[in-house]
């Protein structure tokens, strides 16, 4: 597995991508296939944008499995903290130990740091919260839609 630099050709990916991680929370909306595809583009835009403008120095990277583009690693590092913003592996590539590995070497440079290393993950979300818990983050507050979570170095 590596990483690359996102860029502004693999925004039709990135879309995908989006729109892939968010098919099961919206499978039931009841929606037909524009009025589900306009959803998905604006909130991927609002999403983009609000990372780029509140994390502007952020390494925005694509997770490749050889050539083939799976998924993409958001990370902001901070003087006080390692902000993961985001982690998304397409459907097809899950269970194969891609987030473990990319996380687990989150928590290495965070361990390496001082620093703790966190996350937000919404709260429907089952297996992002499993496996969270099991790399050893805990729940540290929540908003409406989402836990923050927090792993420190010991």
């Amino acid at each position: 597995m590596l990483l690359r630099p996102a860029t502004p050709a693999d925004l039709p990916f990135l879309r995908a991508l989006y729109a892939d991680t968010r098919a099961d929370e919206l499978a039931d909306v009841g929606w037909d296939d524009a009025q589900l595809a306009a959803f998905l583009d604006l909130q991927f835009e609002a999403q983009r944008t609000d990372y780029e403008r509140r994390f502007p120095s952020a390494d925005h990277e694509i997770v490749l499995d050889g050539p083939v583009p799976v998924g993409r690693i958001w990370v902001h590092r901070g003087s006080d903290e390692i902000r993961l913003l985001d982690l998304a592996i397409h459907s097809s590539a899950r269970n194969r130990g891609i987030g473990t590995t990319l996380i687990r070497r989150l928590q290495d440079e965070a361990k390496a740091a001082g620093l703790p290393l966190r996350h937000s993950v919404v709260k429907e979300n089952d297996g992002a919260l499993r496996l969270y818990a099991r790399l050893g983050f805990v729940i540290i507050g929540e908003i409406a839609t989402h836990h923050a979570m927090e792993w420190t170095p010991t």
